[in-house]
């Protein structure tokens, strides 16, 4: 694995969270490293009942055998606007790292084009997100912060002014900004959010073999919405 010896070298000897960085990256973790990847990873592993768990819950209720197929149900909704929006943020601030254009001119840019600002937003976390908080104390703390931390702290000052209101920074946009200034590409920050809910699934589908909620949510779904004939 990456010319070392499974057996005989990895295998007892780096945890998990260090082995996958070797398998991505090609060389084993620094110890910031490997702790900013236990901190994403525990972030974001566990999000309640939001569509990528219902999906993975339905799926194993209408097949109970199909782990795998749950599990995989699960991670194709990660999109842009669940999970997936980790992958923005690091495009966002790698745009803007690479431009040198100011963050207040790419947020008018954006919200003029009627679109959303990635990392910014949560219909839970106001006014601030704990989580995305608490990574860019442990930032500061450990002296990781670089750049593309700065940039999303500016974006957030950014996102205040252009909106002339506050809008919690959300945990998809330290996560990337960690990232980025560790080393790791743009492409592979969407990853990491995606690892880790897959643990998650993982146990929503062990809680749903012992105590099915499946069928109960396509049930309330049914009853939440009423059904109207289409227009002759």
């Amino acid at each position: 694995m990456r010319g070392r010896d499974l057996c005989g070298d990895l295998m007892g000897r780096l945890t998990f969270t260090e082995y996958f960085h070797l398998l991505v990256t090609g060389r084993e973790a620094t110890d910031e490293e490997r702790f900013f990847l236990d901190v994403l990873l525990v972030s974001i592993a566990e999000h309640g009942l939001m569509p990528t768990a219902v999906s993975a819950r339905m799926t194993l209720a209408a097949d109970p055998g199909s782990l795998q197929g749950a599990v995989a149900a699960g991670i194709l909704g990660a999109g842009p606007v669940v999970l997936g929006t980790s992958g923005a943020c690091a495009q966002l601030l790698d745009q803007a790292s690479r431009s040198g254009r100011e963050p207040i001119e790419l947020v008018r840019e954006l919200l003029d084009a009627g679109e959303r600002v990635p990392g910014f937003g949560h219909p839970l976390h106001r006014p601030v997100d704990p989580r995305a908080e608490r990574i860019l104390e442990l930032a500061d703390e450990r002296g990781v912060g670089g750049p593309h931390v700065t940039l999303a702290r500016r974006f957030r000052e950014a996102v205040v002014e252009v909106r002339g209101e506050p809008l919690p920074m959300n945990v998809a946009m330290p996560i990337a900004a960690v990232l980025l200034d560790l080393g790791y590409p743009v492409h592979v920050v969407q990853a990491v959010p995606i690892l880790a809910r897959t643990a998650g699934l993982i146990a929503h589908l062990a809680e749903e073999h012992d105590e099915p909620l499946g069928l109960r949510l396509a049930a309330a779904a049914e009853q939440a919405v009423e059904y109207e004939p289409p227009a002759r």
